[in-house]
């Protein structure tokens, strides 16, 4: 293990400018801890109970209580807590899908053109995205389908569903429960506690 004056002894620049960036201060990292501790001065003033936490505590509260490792869950373990009640329920989860994008061209990575969108973002007063309610009278997908629709220039849209995705429904059938907001709701099953754990 050679020191780094004796590795770049012929490179007396690169080791000047080595060494003056390694004794520069932690600006950033110390700008953050200040207003952190600011933070907590100043809410401590309101008279409300404030109380702080570390991830250290967080952990030895998640195995004190068998808990997985989940966000939800590490969120319910900050702090001083004696017992998590009735943490074993699904969870709401939010993906940012977008809102769809400007360019009609599908393109290969060199750049070429592969495909072509529809010009029209609304078919029939519906978008891709939107949350629907299908009900079919009849035929080989009669039921009522409720989910996010991706729509066609030929008004025979896709409902994505829990159960799967259900192909060539009419929008005649379809009617809007809300629209596209550029995210994606779905609820995440039960957390099992050992999948969890081998996950973490």
């Amino acid at each position: 293990n050679r020191s780094i004056e004796d590795f770049l002894q012929r490179q007396p620049a690169l080791l000047h400018r080595i060494q003056a960036q390694a004794k520069a201060p932690l600006q950033d990292a110390a700008a953050v801890n200040a207003t952190r501790w600011a933070l907590l001065n100043a809410l401590k003033t309101t008279g409300l109970a404030v109380e702080t936490g570390s991830g250290g505590r967080t952990k030895f509260n998640r195995t004190r209580l068998d808990i997985p490792k989940t966000h939800a869950l590490d969120a319910a373990c900050v702090g001083a807590v004696d017992q998590v009640r009735d943490w074993n329920r699904p969870v709401l989860a939010i993906r940012a899908t977008g809102r769809g994008a400007y360019s009609r061209t599908r393109t290969f990575n060199n750049g070429f053109p592969r495909g072509y969108l529809i010009r029209e973002k609304r078919i029939h007063g519906f978008q891709t995205g939107d949350w629907v309610r299908a009900e079919v009278p009849k035929g080989k997908k009669a039921g009522v389908h409720v989910g996010r629709v991706a729509v066609r220039l030929t008004g025979s849209f896709n409902i994505q569903t829990p159960d799967g995705t259900v192909q060539g429904i009419s929008y005649r059938h379809c009617r809007l429960l809300q629209r596209a907001d550029g995210y994606g709701y779905s609820f995440q099953l039960k957390p099992e506690t050992e999948a969890a754990r081998r996950a973490a």
